[in-house]
């Protein structure tokens, strides 16, 4: 909605950008069309934490597709693995094992601005000047990967599909269509 809502003005920019932050969880799950809500299937928080990352890289390849002719570009990006306030929620069983794999990996989480750096490259780096649709991760776009074996790097085939980025953008679309609530 707020894409849509600024399109005149980042079209009026010439030349602009939006950075969609994705995540290697994205691997957890394509977006489920026929049930995105979760309401003929059981609500499981890592396949809707999965499939909302999936849909933000899906994001990034619509609004190029749709855009770029008008100047506006997309990209999609893993900030890595960062320690925030996110894990908060987690179930600290689930959050102690995430942390031991990490770990066991021989893998360091990164600090919160080395976790910027990717996007800040996306926004305003001259590197990624007409460049859109695409996957970054460690300042470098990530390779298209048959699984994420290591738990972080690459990304997923359907995470990129043109077609399910348009059935992502005609879905949303008719979301925002929708009444859900008292209107603000």
């Amino acid at each position: 909605a707020l894409a849509t809502g600024l399109h005149d003005a980042l079209a009026a920019a010439g030349g602009a950008r939006i950075v969609s932050v994705s995540s290697s969880g994205h691997g957890a799950s394509p977006v489920v069309f026929d049930d995105i809500n979760f309401e003929r299937r059981g609500y499981d928080p890592s396949l809707a934490y999965g499939q909302s990352k999936t849909a933000n890289a899906l994001f990034a390849v619509g609004v190029t597709r749709r855009w770029a002719s008008d100047g506006i570009l997309a990209n999609s990006l893993m900030p890595g693995g960062i320690w925030t306030n996110l894990q908060r929620h987690w179930d600290p069983a689930e959050l102690a094992r995430t942390k031991a794999m990490v770990a066991s990996a021989g893998m360091q989480a990164k600090t919160p601005e080395q976790g910027a750096a990717t996007s800040v490259l996306l926004a305003a780096s001259p590197l990624v000047e007409g460049v859109g649709g695409r996957y970054f991760e460690d300042c470098h776009e990530a390779e298209v990967v048959p699984a994420i074996v290591d738990g972080i790097h690459g990304v997923l085939d359907y995470a990129l599909d043109p077609d399910d980025a348009d059935r992502l953008w005609d879905t949303s679309l008719a979301m925002l269509e929708t009444p859900v609530g008292p209107r603000l």
